[in-house]
């Protein structure tokens, strides 16, 4: 039987790297089933100028949230393109495959599928 709970994460102690950035930045689950969540994930991407998630594609919807800087997001099966600024936000549909790529700026974005794609995190939950 699970308790409800209210939990605070604190994502600098309990840091745990992802494998989605293919250069110039880092990931981080923030929150997701390592720290018990399981209806809902928040990843931190930090892209430094030029960087670039690897290609995205979950069973699940995501969104996305640009906290700072400028990006790209590119929808990595049509090559169709959006300009995101500091507020922008993505909603990405199921199944569909998409990168980040940062701006002069850099940016940094939360946000990640919900509910979490196992996938991501085979390597950590072991």
């Amino acid at each position: 039987m699970s308790e409800d709970r209210v939990q605070v994460v604190r994502g600098a102690a309990d840091r745990v790297s992802l494998p989605l950035v293919a250069s110039g930045g880092e990931a981080v689950a923030v929150v997701w089933p390592g720290v018990g969540s399981k209806h809902r994930s928040m990843h931190r991407l930090l892209l430094r100028s030029g960087g670039c998630t690897v290609d995205l594609r979950h069973p699940s919807e995501s969104v996305y949230y640009v906290r700072s800087g400028s990006a790209t997001v590119v929808d990595a099966d049509s090559g169709e393109q959006q300009s995101l600024v500091e507020g922008s936000m993505v909603h990405v549909d199921p199944s569909t495959a998409h990168r980040f790529e940062a701006g002069a700026e850099g940016a940094e974005i939360v946000g990640g599928p919900c509910p979490p794609d196992p996938s991501i995190y085979e390597t950590r939950e072991g």
